[in-house]
C-alpha cells in the first residue's frame, strides 16, 4: 500500500490546523479533495490511494490518530459498515467524512448509521470546506466528563390522560432553551414504548426511535446516536418511541439502563417520558432516574393510582427522588395541599393550573403553548429551578399556585 506522511507546518494558519488522513482511490474525488485542502488550514498526516491492504491502513490510522479522516467509500475493500466501524475503532475521536462518486440514499443512510459524520459527493470543494468548519462544534459538542455527569428527569403519569407527556415536552423545550445559551443540548426521550406520542407532539421527522438504540447497543457511540435523534428545536434533541410498536417480548431492563447511562454521559439534562402508571419499563430503569415526577389530577381514580405508585416507590427506596405534580388544578380546588399530602402520603411539589382550551388550540395548530401562557410559565419556572437559575419574581398572586 502506497502511503505518504506529509507535514504542512508552513501553512499560515498552522495554529488552527487540523490533522487529516486522506484515503481516496477514485481519481475524480482525489483531485477535488486535494485542490480544496491546499486552501484550508489542515495538515495531512496520512495520504493513500490504495486501500487493498486494509489492516495495514487501520494500523497506520491508529498510530497517527488524525482529527479528520476523508475516506473514499465508492469501492470499499470490505463491507461499508465494516470499513467505517474499523476507522471509528482505530481513531475514535476523529471526524469521519465519507466520500462517494454518487449520492444514493441507501448508501448515505448506511454510511451515517455506521459512523460517518458527513457524506460528500462531487462537487466536493465547497461542501468539504463547510464540513471542516463544523468540525470543532462536532468534536467538542459532547465529551463525557465523569466529574459532572448529566441528570435524568422522569415523568410518570398516575393514569392515562393526566398530562405527564405534555408537561415533559414543554419542560424539555425550556430546558433546551437554557442549554442552548450554554452551548449544550437537552435530550427528550420517549420511553412510553406502547403508546408514546412525544414524536407526534414535537413533530419529529426522524424514522428512528429508542428501539433502534437499545437494539444496537454494541455500536452505540456519538456518531450512531446523532443519526437517531431529531434536533429541530433550539438546544433540544429528541429520540421518540417506536411508532405503532407492538411488543412481542419485553425489552431487557439493562438495555434501557445502558441507553440512559449513555445519555447521561452526553447531555447535562435528559427528560424522559415514562408512560402511564408504574409500568415495567419505568420500574426497571428507576435506578437511572435522578428525579421522578409523578403527575396526577384531582380525579378520584387518578389520586387512587397515584397513591399506589407513591407507596410502591417509597417501599422501593425511591422516596428521596419522588416529586408529586398536581395537574389541571381549578382556581378554587376542593382540597388543600395538606389534605392532598395526607391522601397521597407525600407532599405535593408543584401544582399546575387547568388550561385545557389553550392546550387544545396549540395542539390543533401543531404547536406547543406560547411563552406568555400562564401554564407554560409555570412549567418554565420548574425548568429554571432544575437548572439552578434564580427564579423570576411573579407580578401576580395565585394563592394555591404560589
Amino acid at each position: 500500500m502506497s502511503t505518504l506522511i506529509i507535514d504542512n507546518a508552513t501553512h499560515p494558519s498552522s495554529q488552527a490546523q487540523a490533522t487529516v488522513c486522506v484515503a481516496i482511490e477514485a481519481r475524480e474525488l482525489w483531485e477535488e479533495v486535494n485542490a480544496c485542502l491546499r486552501d484550508l488550514p489542515v495538515r495531512v498526516v496520512l495520504e493513500t490511494r490504495d486501500l487493498t491492504n486494509w489492516p495495514a491502513f487501520l494500523e497506520r490510522l491508529a498510530a497517527l490518530r488524525p482529527e479528520v479522516v476523508l475516506l473514499d467509500i465508492s469501492q470499499p475493500p470490505r463491507s461499508l459498515e465494516e470499513c467505517l466501524r474499523g476507522v471509528r475503532a482505530a481513531a475514535p475521536q476523529c471526524m469521519l467524512v465519507a466520500l462517494h462518486t454518487t449520492a444514493h440514499p441507501e448508501t448515505i443512510l448506511t454510511a451515517i448509521r455506521a459512523g460517518a459524520h458527513e457524506f460528500l459527493y462531487p462537487p466536493v470543494g465547497g461542501n468539504l470546506r463547510l464540513a471542516l468548519e463544523r468540525r470543532p462544534s462536532q468534536s467538542s459538542r459532547r465529551q463525557e466528563d465523569p466529574k459532572s455527569p448529566g441528570k435524568i428527569i422522569g415523568f410518570l403519569s398516575a393514569k392515562g390522560g393526566c398530562g405527564a407527556t405534555t408537561i415533559a415536552c414543554h419542560l424539555a423545550t425550556e430546558m433546551g432553551r437554557i442549554a442552548a445559551q450554554r452551548a449544550e443540548h437537552t435530550l427528550l426521550a420517549d420511553l412510553d414504548l406502547e403508546s408514546g406520542i412525544v414524536g407526534f407532539l414535537m413533530k419529529v421527522k426522524s424514522p428512528y426511535s429508542v428501539l433502534d438504540a437499545v437494539q444496537n447497543l454494541h455500536r452505540l457511540d456519538v456518531s450512531y446516536w446523532n443519526a437517531l435523534v431529531s434536533s429541530e428545536w433550539p438546544g433540544l434533541e429528541i429520540i421518540p418511541a417506536p411508532s405503532g410498536y407492538v411488543a412481542k417480548e419485553t425489552i431487557p431492563g439493562e438495555h434501557l439502563q445502558k441507553m440512559l447511562a449513555f445519555a447521561r454521559s452526553q447531555y447535562p439534562w435528559t427528560v424522559a417520558d415514562l408512560g402511564c402508571t408504574l409500568n415495567l419499563t419505568a420500574a426497571t430503569i428507576m435506578d437511572e432516574i435522578d428525579d421522578v415526577f409523578l403527575v396526577t389530577t384531582l380525579e378520584v381514580p387518578s389520586l387512587h393510582l397515584a397513591k399506589q405508585a407513591v407507596q410502591t416507590l417509597l417501599n422501593g427506596g425511591y422516596g428521596n427522588r419522588l416529586r408529586i405534580v398536581l395537574n389541571r388544578v381549578p382556581q378554587r380546588p376542593d382540597v388543600s395541599p395538606e389534605e392532598l399530602e395526607r391522601i397521597l402520603g407525600q407532599p405535593v411539589d408543584m401544582m399546575l393550573p387547568n388550561d385545557y382550551y389553550s392546550l387544545y388550540d396549540a395542539f390543533c395548530k401543531g404547536k406547543l403553548l406560547p411563552p406568555g401562557n400562564h401554564l407554560n410559565q409555570r412549567i418554565s419556572s420548574l425548568a429554571t429551578r432544575l437548572a439552578g437559575l434564580p427564579a423570576e419574581k411573579s407580578k401576580r398572586r395565585f394563592g394555591l399556585f404560589g
